[in-house]
């Protein structure tokens, strides 16, 4: 199956920016010292501005993955990315790790933060990513229940959107599959994601790459895509903490220009794209 992509477009391109700001590592780490704090004043102050900024200059419409509590906390910066024509995802409540939660305290959480896109946005969002990329055994019904059209957390394929499946999983027989979901999966990939390439956590996570490696990656990834998944999408996540940075913003508009370079390219947002698929 392949989008059915407006006339002359080959490839859908999605840049999607997950605004974590404050709560980027409370959710999943519990760390809320200043110099995390003030990693997530740099999100909003500094690059989140740049990544518009970018976004601007290239014409480009992209989805912005936003947890509640930056919703809330930042409701001005919030406002400029709609400003910005851009989408607006749900993304946790605080960034919450999922896969720990129990299903009650998942669907309370969702619940808090669908009032707050409410509240903040103006409308409920149609698309969800989670904090971790991860589901627990509960999320996808969740979603279901709460008629999301999408979500972009899982990795079961690379260029093309499938429909996930509840999976019960045995160690010494098949596995068992339910049926396929109506929500739509629009996939991720580590691979093509800023923070574990060049991002900085002490103690978690060292990535610091070179840029130069990291952009070889996304550019080979969108090549073979180009060449040998016409009428797909290539998805890029990137984070205003991370490629908000000068050395990875420079980064960032060099795989732009090289996308561009190419005809029937579609920038676009990840509920356009969801708009775009058959099965």
């Amino acid at each position: 199956m392949t989008l059915r992509l407006p006339e002359g477009k080959r490839l859908a391109v999605n840049i999607g920016v997950d605004f974590d700001a404050q709560c980027a590592f409370n959710g999943v780490m519990g760390t809320l010292s200043p110099s995390i704090l003030s990693r997530g004043d740099f999100d909003v102050e500094v690059g989140t501005p740049r990544l518009l900024a970018l976004f601007a200059k290239y014409d480009i419409n992209t989805t912005w993955c936003v947890p509640g509590h930056t919703l809330v906390t930042f409701p001005d910066a919030v406002r400029r990315v709609l400003d910005g024509g851009h989408e607006i995802a749900a993304h946790g409540a605080y960034h919450e790790a999922v896969t720990g939660l129990s299903e009650a305290e998942e669907r309370r959480l969702m619940d808090l933060q669908l009032t707050q896109h409410d509240k903040i946005v103006g409308r409920r969002p149609r698309g969800y990513r989670s904090p971790s990329w991860d589901f627990s055994q509960a999320t996808l019904g969740i979603l279901e229940e709460y008629g999301f059209d999408w979500d972009s957390s899982l990795m079961g394929n690379d260029f093309f959107p499938y429909r996930p499946r509840p999976v019960v999983t045995h160690r010494e027989r098949a596995n068992e599959f339910g049926p396929p979901s109506r929500v739509l999966e629009l996939p991720v990939s580590w691979f093509m994601d800023d923070f574990p390439a060049i991002d900085h956590v002490p103690g978690a996570l060292q990535g610091l790459m070179s840029t130069d490696g990291v952009f070889a990656r996304w550019r080979d990834t969108f090549d073979y895509a180009y060449a040998n998944a016409p009428g797909g999408m290539v998805t890029l996540t990137v984070h205003g903490l991370v490629s908000g940075r000068a050395h990875a913003i420079m980064m960032l508009e060099r795989f732009i220009r090289h996308v561009a370079e190419h005809d029937g390219i579609w920038f676009t947002g990840l509920s356009d794209i969801h708009d775009r698929w058959r099965d």
